[in-house]
């Protein structure tokens, strides 16, 4: 029997969203700067590709990732996470944390506004280890 492959769900000039075999999406950002209609089809896709699923994770590859800028942070931590949230069923996000330190700094101000939901974020250096934890049963 072949293994399972992933398939490409979506993909724009900012990055790429992936179905994992293993039950998640995979969100992995490309790098330089970012226009903001592109920016907000690439998450818009991530939350649709959940519902479609129905699957609760996310790993979201930001290795490459520019940092985010405030207005982008605004319409995330505003619109697209409460939506992804209520609407699509994200739960879990496993990061895979930026090379740039502005960009880390960006994404922990993000997790920091985004407490009150029901969700989790965790940062991870390594690949297998974000996705041990999104295999892991939530708690």
């Amino acid at each position: 029997m072949a293994a399972a492959t992933r398939s490409l769900y979506f993909e724009n000039s900012h990055g790429r969203i992936w179905e994992e075999p293993a039950g998640y999406v995979r969100l992995e950002y490309h790098a330089g700067p970012r226009e903001t209609v592109q920016f907000r089809a690439l998450l818009t896709h991530a939350a649709q590709a959940m519902s479609r699923r129905r699957w609760s994770g996310m790993l979201v590859d930001q290795r490459n990732m520019a940092p985010f800028s405030p207005a982008e942070q605004d319409w995330m931590t505003s619109e697209w996470l409460p939506r992804a949230v209520q609407e699509h069923g994200y739960r879990r996000g496993a990061v895979l944390v930026a090379h740039n330190v502005f960009a880390r700094l960006a994404m922990n101000q993000f997790v920091m506004a985004s407490r009150g939901l029901p969700h989790t974020y965790r940062t991870f250096e390594a690949e297998a280890e974000a996705v041990a934890w999104l295999a892991a049963p939530s708690n």
